[in-house]
């Protein structure tokens, strides 16, 4: 017999609060700091370290040294050291430790940023000791052969420079990096085919900039899924061979403070089209350059919807519905001392036109306190998820910490960020979207320069 659908009146009283039942020892939710997510840190024979003892089957571990495209001392130095990463060491070939790895069903990987080179593993948590080692001796003991960096290395740099011909979205971004910062920050993150990478790239000269960047100071050791004594351990016994100081004979890596320039760039392409608009944004929460206010103006903004069969509900999302061939999305890129607030278009050049003019009316809005509170309180409460959630991902808390570590000896831990999130007012909103369109704006514009808006046309100062 199929039981009978319970009645309206059932439900309703089901939804009634005298109706519903709580249990008197019902736990409140977990603080983020309860619950585990912040690095235990510690330094061994000079070298930094940090462990988040998650309870697993499997561990990451990750070498984060300050490398990346910002501190490189001539151009493709970043790329060229991250493709030599788990190539011929003094103890080992690349083919012995690419077996080794399969056979103890690992992965390997290695990648730079604009401001880091990250290499790292992942394992089984038994295997902590080889691959630590494995670790080590990558990045003190590669052999920086010639017939690897010319057959394996460069190779592969000129396939990923013919790639980037073809990527409007990654050409944008390049160009509002380098508008925005000229040097440093603004150097691309991958080396374009115009740059004649062939006369800095040689296997000696990558060899005394490994030295450099893998020295005792410049870089840290992160781990996720691995007791914090037991990760000293095998860092104190297996990173003892990098050297204290860089090379004497090498000029020393770039540390000048980013200055933020603004201006605009246009770059004729027919293979699509894209538009960034970039403010001043927000430094990382270790570089005392944080600022939450921008995070939360980055959700209120937003664009990009993160709901199903929704356009979304942030401002640009409500204000762009009627350009459905322009894909809009707002990220704040943080880095080590500043940061880019960057609003990018994509898609048909007529509409992102329309679009561009849309974020300088909503930005005005913004400053002039004509929005809802309602929208203010969802965007805290996005910009609180998704730095939350950036931070409990394995592989950008990784990064984030280890880069905390080198500049400021401390981790980025993730109650303090949530807290300073939580504490922005609606005042604080305000004044921030008011300063970006009194300051200079960067824009970066790729594809039908004949539609796209010069920055002038949509009310930009450049």
């Amino acid at each position: 017999m199929i039981p009978r659908a319970p009645s309206t009146r059932v439900i309703q009283r089901a939804l009634l609060p005298q109706y519903s039942r709580t249990p008197k020892n019902r736990r409140n939710l977990a603080s983020v700091k309860s619950l585990g997510y912040n690095y235990e840190t510690g330094e061994t024979n000079g070298i930094k370290f940090a462990s988040r003892d998650i309870p697993g089957p499997t561990t990451q571990l990750a070498v984060v040294a300050r490398a990346g495209t910002r501190f490189q001392l001539y151009p493709g130095f970043a790329e060229g050291l991250e493709k030599f990463a788990f190539k011929s060491t003094s103890k080992r070939s690349s083919l012995r430790i690419t077996r080794e790895a399969e056979l103890l069903g690992a992965e390997l990987f290695a990648y730079h940023s604009r401001e880091n080179l990250v290499i790292g593993a992942k394992f089984l948590r038994e295997d902590l000791p080889y691959f630590t080692e494995l670790l080590g001796e990558v990045i003190s003991k590669t052999r920086f052969t010639r017939h690897e960096l010319h057959e394996e290395v460069i190779r592969v740099i000129k396939l990923n420079q013919q790639s980037i011909l073809a990527n409007t979205d990654q050409m944008a971004l390049n160009s509002a990096h380098s508008v925005a910062f000229h040097r440093g920050l603004g150097t691309a993150l991958h080396p374009t085919s115009s740059v004649p990478i062939t006369q800095y790239l040689h296997e000696q000269a990558l060899k005394l900039f490994s030295q450099a960047a893998y020295a005792k100071p410049n870089f840290a050791v992160v781990a996720n899924g691995a007791s914090h004594d037991e990760l000293s351990k095998w860092v104190g016994e297996f990173f003892n061979d990098s050297p204290a100081t860089a090379p004497e004979q090498l000029p020393p890596i770039e540390t000048k403070p980013s200055r933020y320039f603004g201006g605009e760039e246009r770059i004729a392409h027919d293979g699509g089209n894209n538009m960034i608009i970039a403010f001043p944004g927000s430094g990382a929460y270790t570089g005392g350059h944080y600022k939450p206010e921008i995070a939360v103006l980055s959700s209120l903004l937003g664009g990009q919807s993160y709901i199903k069969w929704s356009p979304g509900y942030s401002l640009l999302a409500r204000a762009t519905a009627g350009q459905t061939q322009a894909h809009v999305s707002t990220r704040n890129l943080s880095y080590m001392d500043a940061g880019l607030l960057t609003i990018s278009m994509e898609g048909r050049a007529s509409h992102i036109r329309e679009a561009s003019a849309s974020v300088v009316e909503i930005l005005k809005a913004i400053s002039t306190g004509d929005i809802a509170k309602d929208d203010i309180q969802k965007a805290i409460a996005k910009a609180k998820f998704r730095t939350l959630e950036a931070g409990q991902n394995i592989g950008t808390g990784l990064e984030l910490t280890g880069a905390g570590l080198v500049q400021s000896g401390k981790p980025s831990q993730l109650d303090g960020i949530a807290e300073a999130i939580e504490g922005v007012t609606e005042d604080a909103v305000k004044k921030a979207a008011m300063s970006l369109l009194e300051g200079k704006a960067t824009v970066s514009t790729v594809g039908d320069l004949f539609v796209l808006p010069f920055a002038e046309e949509i009310g930009l100062h450049v």
